[in-house]
Formats: C-alpha cells, sequence, structure tokens
C-alpha cells in the first residue's frame, strides 16, 4: 500500500535559519514523535527507530534513513528510508522531499511531499487511517519543528540587540514543550 502526504507548515522564522536546521537529521529526527537516530554510519546515512501507534497496533521500526540530494539554492533535500518492524512482520519505505519557502514578512514555510509504502500487517490498516496518524504526527512534529528554529531565531536576533536574552529564549523553548506535551496527551 502506497500513501502520498503532502504538508506545507508555516514556521515562525527565517527562511535561512529553517534550511540550517533542516538541514541537521540529528536534531530534525528529534522533532519527530517516536523518531530516533540511533547511529551515524556515515555523512549521510544514519540507522534510527520509529515507533508509531496505528488504532490498536504499535509498530517498532528499525531501518536507514539516507539524504540523496541537497541543493542549497533551492533549500531543498531529499531523503530515503526503509525499515522493518521489530517482528518482522511488516515494512515501510519513505521517499520525502522538503523545502523550505520564504514567505512574507521574513518568515518561511516548511513544505513537504512524501510517498510512504507499507507492507505486512502495517498495510492491513488502510490508507484512511494511515493519513489519520500521519496527520497527528507531522503536526507535533511541525509543532516541535517551529520550537526549535523559534529558538534559534531568537538566539541569532539577541546578538544584533546587543546582548543575549536568555529569559525570553528559555520561555520560548518552555512554551514549545509544554505545548507538545498538551498535543501528545489530547492526541
Amino acid at each position: 500500500m502506497k500513501v502520498q502526504i503532502d504538508k506545507t507548515y508555516p514556521m515562525p522564522c527565517s527562511a535561512e535559519v529553517a534550511w540550517e536546521f533542516l538541514q541537521n537529521l540529528e536534531a530534525v529526527a528529534g522533532c519527530m514523535p517516536g523518531a530516533k537516530i540511533t547511529e551515524r554510519l556515515d555523512a549521510g546515512r544514519y540507522k534510527g527507530t520509529v515507533t508509531v501507534k496505528v488504532g490498536p497496533a504499535t509498530m517498532s521500526f528499525r531501518g536507514e534513513v539516507e539524504t540523496k540530494e541537497v541543493d542549497s539554492a533551492a533549500r531543498t533535500l531529499r531523503l530515503l528510508g526503509k525499515g522493518t518492524d521489530s517482528t518482522g512482520s511488516s515494512g515501510a519505505s519513505l521517499n520525502l522531499t522538503a523545502r523550505i519557502e520564504a514567505a512574507d514578512g521574513g518568515l518561511c514555510a516548511l513544505v513537504g511531499a512524501s510517498e510512504v509504502s507499507m507492507s505486512g500487517k502495517a498495510a492491513a490498516f488502510g490508507g484512511r487511517m494511515m493519513n489519520t496518524v500521519a496527520d497527528t504526527i507531522l503536526k507535533q512534529f511541525a509543532d516541535n519543528f517551529a520550537a526549535h528554529v523559534s529558538a534559534l531565531q531568537a538566539q541569532r536576533a539577541a546578538p544584533a540587540a546587543g546582548e543575549l536574552n536568555g529569559l525570553a529564549l528559555a520561555w520560548t523553548v518552555f512554551k514549545a514543550w509544554l505545548r507538545s506535551l498538551l498535543s501528545r496527551k489530547a492526541a
């Protein structure tokens, strides 16, 4: 079963800040609920795990993700990932193109287009349930990504103002953490 997912999320920072963060796959993986980089294989390949709850089932996948293309001028990167669940009864692959687009007011948007292929038990849940789960997970991811880039933007702006406002930075990170915590409980 294949599912096409196309999403755009506004970001509270400049395109330069979001692009810099997007290229740090270990940090970006930390924004994805249930995902974790477990090993860096080389300069663009990683091993990791993803745990996702689909309906009554919880599946844990382990596999690899690889950066296939990076276009700094277009602020675009393409990732390929594949893995199997811990029981070996399901497989998944991902072909993701992510880009940062400049927006009005010096802000930007994170745009993602992906094709996810599922096999085995995971495919039995069907596209409609997968889309619902993906929407929830991607919303949490976008909120976490926004919190990180907002904090980076604040760090960059502070020296320009003459001093770092540590309290404002800590407050921004705390609010983002709290928002992600509450959104997980609501889901």
